[in-house]
């Protein structure tokens, strides 16, 4: 009967669970599976942050419901890490609000801003929820590039020329998920006024912020003068502080976009659970170490990884930043596509990828990898994957 339900009908299968649900079937038959498919962060928060949690979580009074928009210590404390790391001054009573999570957040926006038959443009290949979430709320997406180049502006000048109704909403996501490509602030320099220009606001995901890997910080939107005339940013703390199972995001910029964004989620949820907020709050507020460890880490896994993976017949263009490599298929098995290339990765060498036709129709050809196993684990993903390819007839490197 769910086939009959509206938006059951606007969201196809999702392609990355068929690969998923292989994968939890091969371990359930006592396969032991490589998992570089989700990125799900293997290393624990700080220390610190962990302590503050259990501390809070054991005052008798910490059990209510928290605020729908955070806890004004929170909101302060992300207004903070603006200013440290971007040199950007936040109101954090109207231009910051605490989200489950950049994907609750950027749905409610999505549900707070789009009125069914409005004509988002989103990235191809891009994050399910940088469509899905417009999709579900009513909107009709038009897919523009994900690689931030000539032809991505050009795209743009189409779509505003040749879209009924004229688009009203931009999503941009830099370092990309899934593909790592990054932008400079001359980049969102053009993006703040050709927005201006064309009246269309501009949702940015800054997930991957602080995992750059070339010496040069990840800019933010928000350093653009004039940016919070057009624009709301989206960051999380899954990554940067390894805690992903925590759901702690956040919106700033565009007061109006936030205060649309903070009304509908006073309609949807309490908040999350305080002594989570105050740990956050310690995350924030507290020693930065765990940021250059984590940037060190996912440094050193991708040149393992890219190394080993090329000794095994499988050249991948190193990722300049996130936690993820955006890896085309070898080139003699491109025409098996990326859904059974990453089936027959799972069955035939025990390493799950994540195909990248689930990412949009343009990441055919591709999948994704993420760095969520250790060294060793890599170098024994490589060691599958150069039987495999040999198997097939791929011959690696000397051998």
């Amino acid at each position: 009967m769910n086939d009959q339900f509206y938006r059951m009908k606007r969201m196809p299968p999702y392609v990355i669970a068929e690969v998923n649900a292989m994968r939890h079937a091969a371990r359930l038959a006592g396969q032991d599976i490589i998992d570089l498919g989700m990125g799900n962060p293997d290393q624990p928060p700080p220390q610190h942050v962990i302590d503050k949690l259990c501390e809070v979580a054991a005052k008798p009074d910490a059990h209510g419901y928290s605020q729908s928009k955070g806890i004004p210590g929170l909101r302060r404390a992300q207004a903070g890490y603006y200013g440290r790391r971007f040199g950007v001054e936040l109101d954090p009573d109207t231009e910051v609000v605490v989200t489950m999570g950049s994907k609750e957040g950027l749905s409610s926006l999505a549900t707070a801003i789009i009125a069914p038959g409005d004509v988002v443009l989103a990235p191809n290949p891009s994050y399910p929820i940088h469509t899905f979430g417009f999709i579900i709320a009513g909107a009709t997406i038009r897919s523009v590039p994900t690689t931030p180049d000539e032809h991505y502006w050009e795209s743009l000048e189409r779509a505003m020329n040749y879209t009924v109704p004229r688009p009203s909403v931009l999503v941009v996501s830099y370092p990309s998920n899934p593909t790592s490509e990054i932008v400079d602030l001359a980049f969102y320099e053009r993006l703040v006024a050709w927005a201006k220009e064309n009246q269309v606001w501009v949702v940015s995901d800054l997930a991957y912020s602080e995992l750059y890997f070339d010496g040069k910080p990840t800019p933010s939107i928000m350093q653009v003068k004039g940016a919070k005339d057009v624009a709301i940013e989206f960051t999380s703390m899954s990554k940067t502080y390894s805690m992903a199972g925590w759901r702690m995001g956040f919106a700033v910029g565009n007061k109006q976009l936030i205060a649309a964004l903070t009304r509908v989620k006073s309609y949807l949820d309490y908040g999350a659970f305080t002594p989570i907020q105050a740990a956050a709050c310690a995350a924030l507020n507290g020693p930065q170490d765990i940021i250059d460890t984590n940037r060190a880490l996912y440094h050193k896994r991708r040149d393992v990884m890219v190394e080993a993976f090329g000794r095994a017949g499988w050249d991948i263009p190193p990722p300049p930043a996130s936690m993820f490599a955006w890896a085309p298929l070898p080139p003699a098995l491109k025409a098996m596509g990326s859904l059974e290339f990453s089936k027959q990765l799972l069955t035939e060498a025990q390493v799950a990828v994540a195909p990248g036709v689930g990412y949009g129709e343009n990441g055919e050809g591709y999948v994704r990898i993420a760095m969520v196993e250790n060294e060793q684990r890599l170098r024994q993903a490589a060691r599958n994957i150069k039987r495999y390819l040999q198997s097939v007839g791929v011959n690696s490197p000397g051998g």
